[in-house]
């Protein structure tokens, strides 16, 4: 259930943080957000009516979505929270999926990085976002299998991790079946 849970749950999330840093800057750059579309699912994406930065709002996303995340396990990390290793895999989670997408995206132009592109960023530029980020994440999820009952633990995981990333997960899939948007 934990591992389960901690990969759809980061699945959601990730979708989550990236798409509130597209709304972020939409908002900040005097932009307007049509709809944001987070439904279980299919790949997120935030619609604007009106994007006067483009390429502010295309990297917003992928720099939010990573440091956000960065940023609560920090945090979390710092103050000794017990489960901190939930938002160190999900930290991992959204470094490895969003510099794959900007790093791999950047060949097919794929979603943001097509506007990346076709905005001014260099295709270096995504390139060293990917490696930079992608990389780190992995760092991240080294040696955190003992948390999720791999290896010497033998399956023993701590409940109460498994309940509340159930609980997350399910929280996160609700939300996505409601506000939906596709």
């Amino acid at each position: 259930m934990l591992i389960v849970s901690a990969l759809f749950g980061s699945w959601l999330g990730m979708q989550l943080v990236h798409e509130a840093g597209h709304v972020a800057a939409a908002w900040l750059t005097g932009g307007r957000v049509a709809r944001v579309v987070f439904f279980p699912l299919t790949i997120s994406r935030t619609d604007l009516e009106h994007n006067p930065h483009p390429l502010a709002v295309a990297w917003a996303g992928p720099i939010v979505g990573v440091v956000a995340p960065l940023l609560l396990w920090t945090v979390a990390f710092a103050i000794r929270m017990p489960g901190a290793y939930l938002l160190r895999f999900f930290a991992g989670f959204c470094l490895i999926a969003n510099g794959l997408y900007i790093g791999l995206g950047s060949f097919n132009r794929v979603g943001d990085c097509g506007e990346m592109l076709r905005h001014g960023s260099e295709p270096w530029q995504l390139w060293l976002f990917g490696v930079a980020t992608a990389p780190l994440g992995l760092w991240l999820w080294h040696g955190e299998g003992r948390h999720f009952g791999v290896g010497i633990t033998n399956g023993s995981v701590n409940r109460w991790a498994a309940y509340v990333t159930f609980v997350v997960f399910m929280i996160l899939l609700a939300i996505g079946v409601i506000v939906g948007g596709g």
